[in-house]
């Protein structure tokens, strides 16, 4: 079982020893990766679909890892009880519907020593949630995978929370900024040629709601012009 270079990367971010729950596991392929290569002792694969979460059970008991790995129907995180997992890791989903996950679970959140975050929009807004319940950003890598472009976050809770002074921090990720990940220059360009495109579309047709749009553009061109000053 062979896991994309994505999942592999959320995978590898998990603490070794910590307990797991896998939310959104889908088939549980990162379940049985963190048992196979004896990152967890045990792992929580929860899905919110039944389909799914009888083929993870199938894979799971066809590879003989029904002892470290069980299998829960789960809305989010109702199904887990606070203290049950050290690490909670959601890959895959929409960052608005990964704070709503967080946020109705937050019981269990707050008994969890780290959260592991793939997000696949609105990776601002999870930031900006993250430092708004205590949880101090301390990893962020990129992956880049059939031309698409990834966040890995690793957060912990911390009493005192990274002072992200500029926006621009929560919009592109201070600490690959501040480490100039080759990465994040390369996506930037992209961006800014995407905006520039759409920039040019916009005055073409300068309606009211056009107009509108493009005041919104020219403060993401702003904001992608000010992080790639990270890499000059």
């Amino acid at each position: 079982m062979q896991l994309s270079k994505r999942l592999k990367a959320v995978a590898d971010t998990v603490t070794i020893g910590n307990r797991v729950a896998d939310v959104g596991c889908d088939h549980a392929y990162i379940s049985i990766y963190l048992i196979k290569n004896n990152i967890a002792p045990n792992v929580i694969a929860m899905d919110i679909n039944k389909g799914p979460l009888q083929r993870a059970k199938e894979n799971i008991t066809n590879l003989g890892f029904n002892k470290n790995i069980q299998t829960r129907l789960s809305d989010g995180l109702q199904k887990l009880e606070p203290g049950e997992a050290d690490t909670i890791l959601i890959a895959g989903m929409g960052g608005a519907l990964m704070i709503k996950i967080l946020d109705e679970g937050m019981k269990a959140v707050e008994k969890s020593t780290e959260l592991i975050l793939q997000p696949q929009s609105e990776i601002n807004l999870v930031r900006k949630f993250l430092h708004r319940i205590g949880y101090d950003i301390k990893k962020e890598q990129m992956v880049k995978e059939d031309g698409k472009y990834y966040f890995i976050l690793k957060a912990v809770p911390e009493p005192h929370i990274t002072d992200y002074k500029r926006e621009v921090f929560y919009q592109y990720g201070k600490l690959l900024l501040e480490q100039q990940e080759p990465l994040m220059m390369e996506y930037l360009e992209r961006e800014n040629r995407i905006r520039g495109d759409v920039k040019t579309e916009l005055l073409l047709n300068p309606t009211e709601k056009a107009l509108e749009r493009l005041g919104e553009v020219n403060q993401e061109i702003a904001y992608i012009e000010e992080a790639l000053t990270y890499f000059k």
